[in-house]
């Protein structure tokens, strides 16, 4: 090869004009004698959907794949565990060789755990009134409590009797007049632990929901409420409500959650019954409740919006559930906690000697407050 050509080429003068030097990437490729040719741009496409990307259609991704009723009971929401990666409580893992939070499975177990733990804070704060009481009366409260496993095939049972997706609310409240009543009821029928078993038209299930003053639906959240961030915002005019009170949309306070699946057996319940049911929230530290028909009061007006959120189920399998999460200025203030639940190291262990690690909810106390008695009173009256 010439070199005098290379060296001719090197030296070749940048194109572009400029008072100095020129350092552009095309003045450099010049230099270097290559041709500058800028490919051309792809041809645009549509955005494609987050369905279209799995070759599904909308209808396929959206439609509700089966679950067992253990599932729905156990199913973890995204935000519950965000929570938990993102603001984790101080527990000592350093008890256990293996650390519950990266074994599958853990996180459901402390769902359960906290579900048992906070009925039974309800059932115990409504019994220290003294004026009233409440019985554990859907599945999820009336399912064994000490074994994780019993509480499965409790399940189970219940699907092969068909009742796998039966809805009630999880607690009846009576007068504490009415005890020796209710307890003669509930021990005819088999005790607590069948109730969910006996249909809602025999005549002795009807005799013991016509003595309840009120029905109670129960939700919890593993939050300090009056530690989030929008918990002392006022609720002020939404453009996205038309102009009706609420807050942004990406707002972190106390809601009181329905999940749209529930609304129609919960509305149907109370129809045939005639007892009005309350949402009783709990959270880590202070409870609220609202009327379910004020809730559908909110809902039907538009001012709580509707919520696709996603659950998990122990199996792995995944679901998007409508939910509405209600401002907790739209209810009334339940009860604070004056002793606060510790949480406590524990585990299972399989038949085949496998060890689960998980935490247990154990102690607290929650005191119902003033407005809780009153409603309680009035539905009485």
């Amino acid at each position: 090869m010439d070199l005098s050509k290379l060296w001719f080429i090197f030296r070749r003068p940048c194109s572009t004009p400029a008072p100095a030097a020129c350092t552009s990437e095309e003045c450099g490729r010049r230099r270097l004698g290559i041709a500058f040719k800028r490919r051309p741009a792809p041809p645009l496409k549509p955005p494609l959907t987050s369905c279209a990307r799995r070759g599904k259609t909308c209808a396929d991704m959206h439609k509700r794949p089966h679950t067992s009723r253990f599932d729905d009971e156990l199913a973890v929401g995204e935000v519950f565990l965000e929570e938990l990666l993102t603001s984790p409580p101080l527990l000592a893992w350093q008890d256990f060789l293996l650390n519950p939070r990266r074994l599958r499975g853990s996180d459901f177990l402390m769902r359960w755990s906290q579900g048992v733990w906070s009925e039974q804070r309800l059932i115990d704060a409504v019994r220290t009134t003294g004026e009233f009481f409440a019985i554990p009366y859907g599945p999820s409260g009336t399912a064994p409590t000490g074994d994780v496993r019993a509480f499965e095939l409790y399940f189970e049972r219940l699907e092969a009797a068909g009742l796998g997706h039966m809805k009630r609310p999880d607690l009846l409240i009576f007068p504490q007049g009415s005890a020796e009543k209710v307890q003669r009821e509930v021990e005819a029928l088999g005790g607590p632990a069948e109730l969910p078993f006996t249909p809602e038209a025999d005549q002795r299930i009807t005799r013991l929901v016509g003595a309840a003053v009120l029905a109670v639906e129960c939700e919890t959240s593993l939050w300090r409420a009056q530690r989030m961030p929008d918990f002392h915002s006022p609720l002020r005019p939404m453009r996205r409500l038309d102009g009706r009170l609420g807050l942004p949309k990406n707002a972190v306070l106390p809601t009181i959650i329905i999940k749209e699946e529930d609304r129609a057996p919960l509305r149907a319940w109370e129809q045939q019954h005639g007892v009005p049911i309350h949402v009783w929230h709990v959270f880590y530290d202070r409870a609220y409740g609202i009327a379910f028909d004020r809730a559908e009061e909110l809902i039907v007006g538009g001012v709580t919006d509707l919520t696709v959120q996603v659950f998990q189920a122990p199996g792995g399998a995944t679901t998007r559930k409508p939910i509405y999460k209600h401002y907790y200025h739209h209810g009334y203030a339940l009860g604070e906690s004056v002793a606060d639940p510790q949480l406590v190291p524990d585990y299972i262990e399989d038949r085949n000697g496998h060890i689960l690690p998980y935490v247990r909810f154990t102690g607290g106390t929650l005191a119902l407050l003033p407005e809780a008695l009153g409603v309680l009173r009035q539905a009485a009256n």
